[in-house]
């Protein structure tokens, strides 16, 4: 239709470049016809899930951080498990998108699986779902309780690295945030 001269819009949730639309319109003018690659197309920026849930957690996306699909509907699960493995042992915040479904019950609990592998039992874990609207839920617990139970496809999971920091706070939530500085272990046990 937009070849054709008409004004159409693609709506998506969240950001449409992060796992969702626009790459699926840009994969639409590389395969079509010729006459596709002169469509006007803007992609309008909205808010990504792994930014609301931040926010409403508190910054722990304050340091690197990386973003990974846990689906494996259009790459291979094995492909996923490197990439969970690599993001952990170089210390990346990871906020991981399509967590689970009804199809791919299993996935959330081996990756909790491989993260704790790679890190220690008490890193921050953020669960965000439905963030930014009115059934909004933010839980946070540690890698080692981290419960796959806890997630939909609604959900947005916030794993911290070694060096995100937990703030209790009385009578408020706790605030989960990374350091903008960072050490390596070595060197905060002094052997370095």
């Amino acid at each position: 239709m937009a070849a054709g001269g008409a004004a159409v819009a693609v709506v998506s949730g969240g950001d449409p470049g992060v796992f969702a639309m626009a790459a699926a319109v840009c994969e639409a003018i590389e395969a079509g016809p010729a006459r596709y690659r002169s469509i006007d197309l803007t992609v309008v920026p909205g808010v990504t899930a792994m930014l609301a849930v931040a926010a409403r957690a508190g910054a722990p996306l304050g340091h690197d951080f990386c973003a990974i699909s846990l689906s494996d509907n259009l790459k291979p699960w094995t492909l996923v498990e490197r990439r969970l493995a690599a993001a952990a042992e170089a210390g990346f915040v990871i906020a991981l998108y399509n967590p689970i479904s009804r199809a791919r019950p299993w996935q959330l609990g081996r990756a909790f699986e491989l993260l704790r592998a790679h890190l220690p039992a008490h890193v921050p874990v953020v669960f965000g779902r439905a963030a930014g609207r009115a059934d909004e839920t933010i839980t946070v617990m540690p890698l080692g309780d981290a419960d796959p139970a806890k997630a939909d496809m609604a959900t947005c999971i916030i794993v911290g690295s070694a060096e995100t920091r937990l703030i209790e706070r009385p009578g408020r939530p706790a605030l989960v945030y990374a350091p903008r500085s960072a050490e390596t272990v070595a060197e905060r046990a002094g052997t370095e």
